[in-house]
């Protein structure tokens, strides 16, 4: 018994590379990719695109799926002064995780309308306004929004805030079809959120992801696995990129954070409420 155990163990440690290659591999054929889309990811603080989108950027930016996208970040990150230096460095991750251009990258300086606390719930209807003053004069310039879910990942209520403006962006704007088939001209996909066990299972969760969403393949889901050269430039994008936030604990979330190497993202269908003018003119104060 004490040899098999170490023998088991090593076993299990050689085995954990080839299922998540596995699951890589599965994911990109089951989950294909968004091709050929405007897309914009509505973060609210410079190293969320790292920490928890990863994943997703380095899939959507890939030459080959014919996509645009864009950042864009609701603050500076400035609750300890480093505003400045953080804009800098969500430029230089966006570069390395695959965006095109400096000027994909936008990040709106407002903190007495989007501060970054961990007391503060930002106003949805000002975060819509913001995306309809940004993205629908006179019609929709984007195709896909992408942002937290309704818990925020981290539960920060930063986070939480995005879901519920983007929801409300995506509401206020004219369906593609009459009723009963209306269809939202932009689609909103937002990133699940997991458990605590789930949430720093690491690589390991991959495969779990991959398992539990096979069944519901679609476009109302999305699973990006990233390879072993998606999971460096995610690292790289934290380490070299975000060097101000590279303090201790930040490792540990590189190291054991599955969405450092996975993200699972599902299709948030949101009705229409009112007439396209309405968000668009609440923005007008926040741009």
């Amino acid at each position: 018994m004490d040899l098999l155990t170490p023998l088991l163990v090593a076993l299990a440690a050689g085995a954990l590379p080839a299922l998540y290659l596995y699951a890589a591999s599965a994911a990109a054929t089951r989950f294909p990719p968004l091709r050929n889309k405007r897309i914009c990811l509505l973060i609210a603080h410079p190293d969320d695109e790292a920490m928890f989108f990863g994943p997703t950027v380095v899939a959507l930016t890939r030459r080959e799926t014919g996509n645009q996208v864009k950042i864009l970040c609701l603050s500076s990150g400035n609750a300890t002064g480093l505003g400045p230096t953080r804009k800098l460095e969500l430029l230089h991750s966006g570069a390395l995780l695959g965006l095109r251009d400096p000027s994909d990258v936008f990040v709106v300086d407002q903190p007495a309308r989007f501060p970054d606390s961990m007391a503060a719930t930002w106003d949805a209807s000002a975060i819509a306004g913001l995306l309809a003053s940004a993205f629908a004069p006179p019609v929709p310039t984007i195709d896909v929004l992408v942002t937290f879910d309704g818990r925020g990942v981290s539960g920060h209520p930063n986070h939480i805030s995005l879901y519920h403006g983007a929801r409300r962006f995506v509401a206020s704007l004219p369906p593609l079809l009459p009723p009963p088939a209306e269809t939202s001209p932009v689609e909103l996909y937002v990133l699940r959120s997991v458990g605590v066990a789930r949430k720093y299972a690491g690589a390991a969760d991959a495969l779990v992801t991959t398992l539990l969403r096979w069944g519901a393949a679609g476009v109302e889901e999305l699973v990006f696995v990233s390879g072993w050269a998606a999971v460096r430039t995610g690292w790289r994008a934290m380490t070299q990129a975000h060097r101000s936030q590279m303090v201790w604990f930040r490792w540990g979330w590189i190291a054991l954070s599955r969405y450092m190497y996975v993200n699972d993202l599902r299709l948030d269908v949101v009705a229409p409420e009112r007439g396209p003018g309405w968000a668009r003119e609440e923005g007008k104060e926040a741009m």
